[in-house]
């Protein structure tokens, strides 16, 4: 489903031999540690995935997170525009990350796995670039324009976990990249309220006009705002279409259980789409998948 201006953007990546991967040095551990803490507080669902992944890979890939979330963080949560990180001020901070020299204390982690997993650092800028276009007031015009940014902020992430995970072919890659935007289409019908008052909307704005929605009424009628449900509706099953191409990918991850939790991390994800549903697609909450269910649904995944 990726368009092919985003597949030749996806830089070229290797396969990966098999085989574990080499152990991090004893004296990272309390690096390694902090990206645990980081992951554990802030991605519970990612966190609840990752028990199926072999130690190594584990904590590389809380390493990762680590650091996706600290550059998120530098925008979102700056006090004012004033104190807003420049493009510029986040890449010099991405060369400081792959240096290890960065003060964060997961820094020296994070750079060994840019290391040893070969994360190239045209993917830290892109994560930049994607996450600096929340600096201002967000209007996407059209589908395009969500896929690219999706992109930039979710599918380099899946590229940098691919890399983790280890994969058998480079076919890999762009089914990631898939997964990583499905993931974050999941992200903006979850939040449609949080970013609206933020003064972000992501949905489409020519799909929006051509359905006659004004998200300012969703937001205060709900549900029974005319036009909202069939739109929402399109909008859920396009998304499932995004994690169904993307799993395609799962057999060409190197890792069996880089495979399983790619699998539950998009079983549970794709329940806050069951979840608005069974909420009677109301955008006026934030809804989340509680832990029993997401019990149930990584068995599922997992058969």
């Amino acid at each position: 489903m990726i368009s092919d201006r985003l597949r030749a953007r996806i830089p070229v990546l290797p396969v990966d031999p098999p085989g574990p991967p080499k152990a991090p040095p004893d004296s990272l551990r309390e690096s390694f540690a902090a990206a645990r803490a980081v992951t554990r507080t802030h991605a519970k669902s990612f966190f609840f995935a990752s028990r199926f992944l072999p130690r190594a890979r584990r904590d590389a890939a809380y390493a990762v997170y680590a650091y996706c979330r600290t550059v998120d963080d530098r925008i979102d949560e700056a006090p004012d525009a004033a104190s807003l990180p420049s493009r510029a001020e986040l890449q010099e901070d991405n060369r400081l990350f792959l240096r290890g020299e960065h003060p964060a204390p997961f820094a020296p982690a994070f750079a060994w796995v840019c290391q040893h997993h070969q994360l190239p650092a045209l993917l830290l800028d892109e994560l930049v670039e994607g996450c600096c276009r929340d600096r201002e007031t967000v209007r996407l015009p059209d589908f395009p324009a969500l896929e690219e940014y999706s992109y930039l902020v979710a599918s380099v992430v899946g590229l940098m976990m691919c890399r983790v995970f280890g994969v058998s072919s480079a076919d890999a890659y762009p089914r990631a990249a898939e997964m990583g935007i499905a993931m974050q289409l999941t992200n903006i019908l979850r939040d449609l309220r949080e970013d609206f008052h933020r003064d972000r909307i992501y949905l489409p704005a020519d799909e929006l006009h051509e359905a006659g929605i004004n998200l300012a009424t969703v937001l205060r009628d709900g549900p029974s705002t005319p036009g909202w449900v069939p739109f929402l509706r399109a909008q859920i099953e396009r998304n499932r279409q995004w994690y169904a191409s993307a799993a395609q990918g799962l057999p060409l991850l190197r890792d069996r259980g880089g495979a399983r939790t790619a699998a539950v991390m998009a079983r549970v994800y794709a329940g806050i789409l069951d979840a608005l549903e069974r909420h009677h697609y109301d955008p006026r909450s934030r809804h989340f998948v509680p832990l029993p269910r997401k019990c149930l649904l990584a068995l599922r995944a997992l058969r």
